[in-house]
Order: C-alpha cells, then sequence, then structure tokens
C-alpha cells in the first residue's frame, strides 16, 4: 500500500509531556491528602483523557463521580498554569514533520487530550501547519473508538488505508487497527514496544525520522 496520509497521537508521540501532567496531578491529589506519583507511575496512566487519568490514580474506594469531578475540575486549571514549563517536541519530531510536507503528506494530530488544550500546544509548541488538529470534544468517542479518526480520513480525503497512525499507547494502536489504518508504535513515548505489539502494531519506529521512510 502506498501511504499518503498520518495521524499522530501528541502526548508522548509528537510533545514530551509528562513532567507537567505529574507536576499538576500530585500537586492537586496531594492537596486533598491523596499520596503523589512518580512520572514512570504516570506514565502508564494516561492516554484516555483527563477523567480515566484521575480515576486510576484514585484509590478504589474514592472514585465516586463527585471526588472524580471536583479533582478533573481542579487538575485541569493546575494543568493550564504547569504545561508550559517542560513539556517540548520530541528530537527529531519537527524535522519529521517537515519531511513529510515536502513529500506531500497530509498530517492530522488525534488526542484525547482536550481539544482547547490540544490545539493550544500545537501553537505554541509545534508551529506547524497540520490539515487538522482535533483533541477532545464534547460528544465524540475517546481513542480507541475509530470514529474520529474515521472522520478525519473522509475531511482529507484519503482512504483509510492509505493512513499510517502514529501512537505511543495500546489505545492508539487499537485505534488505528479499527479504522483499518497502518499502527506505528513510537518507541520514544510512554509505553513500552512489548504493549504497542500487543494491541496490534505493524511497526515499530524507533525514531521520528524513521517514520518518513514509510513515505518513500
Amino acid at each position: 500500500m502506498e501511504y499518503s496520509a498520518a495521524i499522530f497521537d501528541l502526548d508522548g508521540t509528537l510533545l514530551d509531556t509528562i513532567e507537567d501532567i505529574a507536576h499538576a496531578l500530585n500537586l492537586v491529589f496531594e492537596r486533598r491528602g491523596f499520596p503523589g506519583f512518580t512520572i514512570e507511575q504516570c506514565k502508564l496512566m494516561v492516554g484516555d483523557g483527563m477523567e480515566v487519568l484521575v480515576r486510576r490514580a484514585l484509590p478504589e474506594d474514592c472514585r465516586d463521580d463527585a471526588c472524580v469531578a471536583g479533582l478533573v475540575r481542579d487538575y485541569r486549571e493546575e494543568y493550564d498554569r504547569a504545561w508550559r514549563a517542560h513539556s517540548r517536541p520530541y528530537p527529531g519530531i519537527p524535522e519529521m514533520l517537515e519531511s513529510l510536507k515536502a513529500r506531500g503528506v497530509k498530517t492530522a494530530v488525534l488526542s484525547n487530550k482536550s481539544h482547547p488544550f490540544t490545539e493550544v500546544m500545537i501553537r505554541e509548541l509545534l508551529t506547524f501547519p497540520f490539515d487538522i488538529v482535533r483533541g477532545a470534544v464534547p460528544g465524540v468517542p475517546f481513542k480507541p473508538d475509530p470514529a474520529a479518526a474515521l472522520t478525519i480520513a473522509s475531511d482529507l480525503g484519503a482512504p483509510p488505508e492509505a493512513f499510517v497512525f502514529l501512537g505511543d499507547t495500546g489505545v492508539d494502536m487499537a485505534t488505528a487497527k479499527a479504522a483499518g489504518m497502518t499502527p506505528a508504535g513510537a518507541l520514544w513515548g510512554f509505553r513500552a514496544a512489548s504493549e504497542l505489539l500487543r494491541c496490534g502494531a505493524a511497526v515499530l519506529v524507533e525514531k521520528p525520522q524513521d517514520l518518513v521512510e514509510l513515505f518513500d
């Protein structure tokens, strides 16, 4: 198959955001008397949106809706203040994106991070002209539901099989597989190769520029 388009996850794929995520989460949890988490622990909890992150982090007997809603609200506020501190593109990401642009590849971002955060982080940290940028919005299922990925394919006028979907978690691999796209696992991200392969990765990408080879 000749590929002509790419969809990218955001956190752990394009941007290294985990330090700021962990800082905001720990600040909110410790303020309410809950234990904090290491960066490595946070890497295993992210990927499914803010509410799921908070639920996973809470002790099982504290996961009532009111507690979760309050923590999500507080986390959102703290993260809004904290995300600029350490988050950066992974080495080689800007160059990889420019290489794809030079080849005429259509590009999109699909994240389970809220849409406003996704947009502002792309705008301020990457400044790359993606064809489509989509974060989580009310009423649209989160990944691994393939609906948003398939909408992107339709909007870009390319069949799903023409897409490489690059992500760093099993959620991304499952999304790509369900959408009929080629799942590519980013080995520099938050999860191990074993998870990516178990969840359907067709190819593992060791460094960003290696992705470009799929389009040559």
